[in-house]
């Protein structure tokens, strides 16, 4: 087991100025199906990446087959990175009150929501961080109903022994065909599992297939309440919006894109974000995926223009 390296990477994307290429983004990126036939690939797709928040729709697949009677928004709060609106916290206090509980059980660090103006305006009221409005807070309170489902303890429910994390890990071998996993620990205090952004892409194909019931469920709850995975006018949820393909951020430059069996999986090295949308809506058009008409859209609507003054002076462009 390997990490990716430079030597490992292509170029995903540049970003030029005046005529001057300013950045380049490199990383790795791989196009594949359902039974894991590569259909395009870039860098090293057999090195060890940590699929951080990507991970999460395998995850909530994982809570329902425990049993957790997660539908709809709840279901989608299950596997979101959210942006931590007013909106959003409230569905997952009103999802904690459904079991009993409060707050207070959340495993995850408290935080300041994603979003930008929802940081402002909870910090212009002088609150603080805070647990609910961590982005992985719907992920935890969903955990925390498939423990009170089977009666497991909620103040251990993140301990890589406990029943619901070894439910997670087998579903996770299961979709991924992963050989190994590289044990780690997510930023929101979860179990993490290092793998290749082949078993990856495999495991977030077969996610999308339609061939497993509560995959395919989560699928349509995510289509029903995009706003939910991660916020309006937000990436992910625009993605969901336009095309109707799973989009999801996972930190340090990662992103899924996946639909009817189809998963792209982007690593950026750097870990950043900026390349990757449009890489990922360039690779599903190429693919047959989503039109291009969509691709097009989505580019010019998430992709921020290079700017001098009020001029626009340049462009990120995708490289593969």
């Amino acid at each position: 087991m390997h990490a990716l390296s430079v030597d490992g990477c292509v170029e995903l994307a540049t970003l030029d100025r005046n005529g001057l290429v300013e950045s380049r983004h490199i990383g790795a990126f791989v196009v594949i199906d359902a039974a894991g036939s590569v259909l395009e690939s870039g860098g090293d797709i057999d090195a060890i990446i940590f699929p951080r928040s990507t991970l999460k729709p395998l995850q909530a697949v994982a809570l329902l087959r425990a049993g957790a009677g997660l539908d709809g928004v709840d279901l989608v709060m299950a596997s979101a990175s959210h942006c931590g609106s007013h909106r959003h916290s409230d569905a997952v206090e009103a999802m904690l009150a459904h079991d009993g509980l409060s707050v207070d059980d959340l495993g995850c660090p408290p935080q300041w929501p994603l979003g930008v103006s929802d940081k402002a305006e909870r910090l212009a009221r002088g609150e603080k961080p805070q647990r609910v409005t961590m982005n992985c807070s719907g992920k935890h309170a969903a955990f925390l109903r498939a423990c009170v489902a089977n009666g497991w303890d909620t103040a251990t429910y993140l301990e890589p022994s406990h029943p619901l994390q070894q439910t997670i890990k087998a579903v996770i071998e299961e979709f991924t065909g992963a050989a190994e996993l590289w044990p780690a620990v997510d930023g929101c205090g979860a179990p993490l599992f290092g793998m290749s952004l082949r078993a990856l892409g495999t495991g977030l194909a077969r996610m999308s297939d339609g061939t497993d019931a509560d995959a395919t469920k989560l699928v349509e709850a995510i289509r029903t309440n995009p706003w939910a995975l991660d916020g309006p006018g937000r990436d992910n949820t625009r993605v969901i919006e336009e095309t109707g393909t799973i989009a999801k951020i996972g930190a340090e430059g990662v992103l899924l894109a996946a639909r009817d069996g189809v998963a792209v999986v982007i690593k950026c090295l750097d870990g950043s974000q900026r390349p990757n949308t449009a890489v990922a809506v360039t690779l599903l058009e190429r693919h047959g995926v989503i039109s291009a008409e969509a691709r097009d859209t989505l580019i010019r609507d998430l992709v921020e223009p290079v700017l001098g003054g009020d001029t626009v002076v340049g462009a990120l462009t995708v490289s593969v």
